[in-house]
């Protein structure tokens, strides 16, 4: 069983391939969870970068009901290119939870590197520079403010590697790292959020038009059905298969956990003997 899945393994799955979940218990159990994580860092404080999408404002929630809005701030980190709807989507965020909050335009510092050095890039070169230009700035302010950056990853991306490594990958824990896509959405509803924020369709924001399940080439929902039969009820191809699951979904869901492993464990050191 993977690491990513082992906490809440013992919980059932609905018709709708979701798990039913306690969210009351499960808010508290990640509640503590943000707590320890504070505690061992000698910690008091934590920043959120917020995107305008559900997984950060899930993520931002639970932050301030852990410790406070006086301790958490959110930070919107917009790029030229980036939805200004979206953006208006973090404030509402922010406000909502009470939270201190702060917009830092990160153009000048991205395209001081593209423009100079790589002004050709390919859109999702530039969205990897962005996330990665968000991450640096998020860490900066961590030190600001002793502080700990929370992730905003949930299992379904963390697992097939939808993530930018070292850029929205980057942070000290991952509050959602146990939550399927599907069941995040389901956590906002309890949790009261911002009602445009759970119904748009969920976006990285690295470019124009662009969406996750259109990058990633299913939905969510398709996603999580198929990571659900494979971590937690180990099932084998065959029996995915006579589930209903497309052979090209299931193939491609394989390829995308294979080739993103180096995402989730710490970079190999190499080990040698003395003569």
């Amino acid at each position: 069983m993977h690491m990513y899945y082992e906490k809440y393994a013992h919980l059932m799955i609905s018709e709708d391939f979701l798990r039913t979940l306690d969210f009351e218990k499960v808010s508290g159990q990640i509640e503590d969870f943000i707590r320890e994580q504070c505690a061992q860092a000698g910690k008091t404080n934590l920043v959120v970068g917020l995107s305008g999408g559900v997984d950060s404002s899930v993520t931002a929630a639970l932050c301030v009901k852990a410790l406070g809005r006086e301790h958490v701030s959110g930070y919107m980190l917009p790029y030229r290119e980036s939805s200004s709807a979206s953006l208006d989507d973090a404030i509402e965020v922010a406000k909502h939870l009470q939270l201190f909050w702060r917009v830092m335009d990160i153009t000048a510092m991205a395209d001081g590197y593209l423009k100079q050095h790589e002004p050709d890039a390919s859109f999702l070169r530039i969205g990897n520079i962005c996330a990665r230009v968000r991450m640096c700035a998020l860490y900066d302010q961590s030190a600001k403010h002793n502080a700990l950056v929370a992730g905003t990853g949930n299992f379904s991306e963390l697992m097939v590697g939808y993530m930018t490594q070292y850029g929205d990958g980057g942070c000290a824990f991952e509050p959602l790292g146990n939550l399927y896509k599907t069941e995040v959405w389901q956590f906002a509803e309890f949790l009261n959020l911002p009602r445009n924020v759970i119904d748009k369709p969920p976006t990285a924001d690295l470019w124009l038009g662009q969406t996750d399940e259109g990058e990633l080439g299913l939905s969510y929902h398709e996603l999580d059905a198929i990571l659900f039969q494979i971590y937690a009820e180990s099932k084998s191809d065959s029996e995915i298969l006579q589930s209903g699951t497309p052979p090209e979904q299931l193939r491609k869901v394989q390829q995308l956990i294979q080739t993103s492993e180096f995402k989730r464990k710490m970079p190999p050191i190499a080990e040698f003997q003395l003569c």
